[in-house]
């Protein structure tokens, strides 16, 4: 017999949050999510991650860590005996080593700021190198101080200046051996790569003092601390690899040239010429795109590229509609590509060990599990059931495709999930994806699950600007915010209506981040919509230029121009222009710690409804940026989703029993 599925039961899910392949293929360690009581009695419940060790043959499970701590971003060593990981059991986090076949972990790293980002061993086994921000003359919060950077704070990050990244190598052969820093510089130094001879290290350089543009390049350090540029910074760059001939093969998540939005192009780097050659031409999807999760594990294998076949191929995600599947690309000679994985799920990559490929799956209803993949024959193994024992307990929605016409003709994919033994239209929820270059698609959502089992159908429309549809879909709405993309949606809206799935008299709608400005949009332009949860939204473009972080850059590229060459644009494309339109009950979600869409947005909004009598109210998260609901504090997530159900329910199923109650009272008796 299954149940509903509650708002509680997100903290019964475990997340694989990361992972790792021993180098012969035979061994997992990966990092599972844990719920835990707080310290003291009142205290909300805490998230720690654990490592585990899987044997491939065997299935078996064995847990490595004990400690409540975050355990995370396990790396096996090159002869396969020990993992370096971070953790965070001691107050800021550190390097630990530990033996695989049984012995106590050994802490490596002793910094008083800790590491930030996790190990990477050289080829042959004796270095490790890491990052690590600065960790002396750090200034104190309380203290007054001068900003010298465009963009001096960002979402997650908070102050750029208080979180550079450098690299580091330590030597792992000495148990007395210091951290040695190879860069010093005012950029977040990332995703540091071995060269092939373990000479030198390729890493992403990003956050440039000098600039306001969200572009990063590549660079190279020695191990005597010598940095040369490999790339201009012409893109953001999503994922590297070191190729074994001095090449390096990268993905750009955007071109300084293209539109946002346009598909990601993967080059091979020659850094002795200067040259660069592009590949994977002949894919028709999405590369490196994202389907909208909310999950701790949804940032599982992001910012991976993968190597096989002795560095000819590299395995890349590639995004077509709703789905991700993974493809070897090849590097060299006529292009061509290959599907690793794929299907009705979203995949992502972990790591490539001679023909063996580690990566995880999701799907609308799968909260994400490891597979292997074995690149000669095709065949794929699942290693993990984490949730099965959950999921037997919930009578979980189905899920029906969507495909239907826009105002313009264009044609639009989405899907409504139906509650389990629902019959006829029901109450249904509008759930937007961010971005929004971006889509919904086949990535396990807790909140549509929640709606579902409180009786809501949830619809998903992958509007104008999501990706996986081709270029010209997703950049359609450039210079044009709250036009093709409102449009779809009502498309959407009706032709659910029109399939009897929802109900027209009892609909809300709700969104985060690019989806909270479009929630914002639809409430100045109709009120069809019993209830409305906008959540860390974009309303107004002027301020949003010169608070958010990344404001002068993105505003820019979406809008056409800054706001004084463009000033109709941004005037239009702003919701907050229409808000005193508009009617609808909105609850307003804003993290406090947002950088990304700050929240004076809100506020504004909010003032607004809150003068003209519309019923309104605002959930504040302290402390949490743009991802709080999704990865924030365990409190913060349940108060976020307690919060949508009440509401929903307040103005969208009261709304409709009212109206059947005065329907029944009108009938002939």
């Amino acid at each position: 017999m299954t149940r509903a599925t509650a708002p509680d039961d997100l903290f019964r899910f475990r997340f694989v949050v990361a992972a790792d392949l021993s180098p012969d293929g035979t061994r997992v360690v990966f990092a599972q999510t844990r719920i835990a009581p707080g310290e003291k009695e009142d205290d909300d419940e805490v998230e720690h991650a654990d490592l585990h060790l899987l044997d491939v043959e065997s299935g078996a499970v064995r847990r490595l860590t004990f400690d409540d701590s975050t355990n995370s971003a396990p790396a096996i060593s090159p002869d396969g005996a020990t993992v370096a990981f971070l953790s965070t059991r001691t107050e800021k986090a550190q390097l630990w080593l530990l033996p695989l076949d049984g012995g106590e972990a050994r802490k490596l790293t002793n910094l008083a700021e800790g590491v930030g980002g996790g190990a990477v061993w050289s080829p042959d086994g004796t270095t490790i190198a890491f990052t690590a921000g600065p960790q002396e003359d750090l200034r104190k919060p309380e203290r007054p101080y001068r900003i010298d950077r465009t963009v001096w704070r960002f979402d997650e990050i908070g102050v750029i200046d208080d979180a550079v990244q450098d690299v580091y190598v330590l030597d792992a052969t000495d148990p007395t051996a210091e951290p040695r820093r190879l860069t010093d510089d005012r950029f977040i130094d990332s995703q540091p790569k071995w060269s092939a001879d373990g000479q030198s290290l390729v890493y992403v350089a990003s956050h440039d003092p000098d600039s306001h543009e969200l572009m990063s390049r590549l660079r190279r350090v020695d191990l005597d601390g010598e940095v040369t540029d490999l790339t201009e910074p012409d893109g953001l760059v999503a994922a590297h690899a070191p190729l074994s001939d001095g090449r390096v093969a990268y993905v750009l998540d955007f071109e300084l040239d293209k539109v946002i939005g346009s598909r990601a192009p993967l080059y091979v780097l020659d850094p002795t010429t200067g040259t660069r050659v592009r590949r994977g031409a002949d894919i028709e999807g999405h590369m490196e795109g994202g389907i909208q999760g909310d999950n701790p594990g949804s940032r599982l294998g992001t910012g991976q590229l993968l190597l096989t076949d002795g560095d000819r191929d590299a395995v890349v995600r590639v995004q077509t509609g709703g789905e991700v599947a993974l493809v070897r690309v090849a590097l060299d000679g006529e292009e061509s590509h290959a599907v690793v994985a794929d299907g009705p799920r979203v995949c992502t990559p972990i790591a490539a060990r001679g023909r063996k490929l580690l990566f995880g799956a999701f799907g609308f209803t799968e909260p994400g599990d490891l597979y292997l993949a074995d690149l000669d024959t095709g065949e794929e193994q699942r290693l993990t059931r984490l949730n099965d024992d959950v999921l037997s307990e919930l009578a979980l929605p189905s899920v029906v495709p969507l495909s239907f016409a826009s105002i313009d003709g264009a044609p639009v994919e989405g899907w409504f999930l139906r509650p389990a033994g629902a019959d006829g239209p029901v109450p249904t929820v509008l759930n937007i994806h961010g971005g929004p270059h971006a889509g919904w698609g086949a990535h396990f959502n807790f909140d549509n699950l929640m709606f579902c089992g409180a009786g809501y159908g949830v619809l998903l429309v992958n509007h104008r600007a999501s990706t996986g549809y081709g270029d010209a879909f997703a950049t359609a709405i450039r210079g044009d915010w709250g036009n093709l993309d409102y449009a779809d949606l009502m498309a959407g809206v009706d032709h659910a209506i029109e399939e009897e799935l929802a109900d027209a008299d009892r609909l809300g709608v709700c969104g985060i981040s690019g989806g909270g400005n479009l929630t914002g949009w639809i409430i100045g332009h109709t009120d069809r919509f019993k209830a409305a949860c906008p959540e860390n939204p974009v309303f107004n473009w002027f301020s949003m230029y010169g608070t958010s972080d990344v404001g002068p850059d993105f505003s820019v590229r979406e809008l056409g121009g800054t706001p004084y060459d463009a000033e109709d644009v941004y005037r239009r494309c702003s919701p907050i222009t229409f808000a005193d339109r508009c009617t609808t009950p909105t609850l307003f979600l804003q993290h406090e710690g947002d950088y990304r869409c700050p929240a004076e947005q809100t506020e504004q909004f909010f003032t607004v409804l809150r003068v003209n009598g519309v019923p309104a109210e605002m959930l504040r998260f302290p402390n949490t940026s743009h991802s709080g609901s999704v990865r924030g504090p365990l409190g913060h997530r349940r108060a976020q989703n307690e919060a949508l159900l009440e509401w929903m329910n307040r103005y969208v199923l009261d709304a409709g029993l009212e109206r059947e109650e005065e329907e029944a009272a009108a009938a002939p008796a």
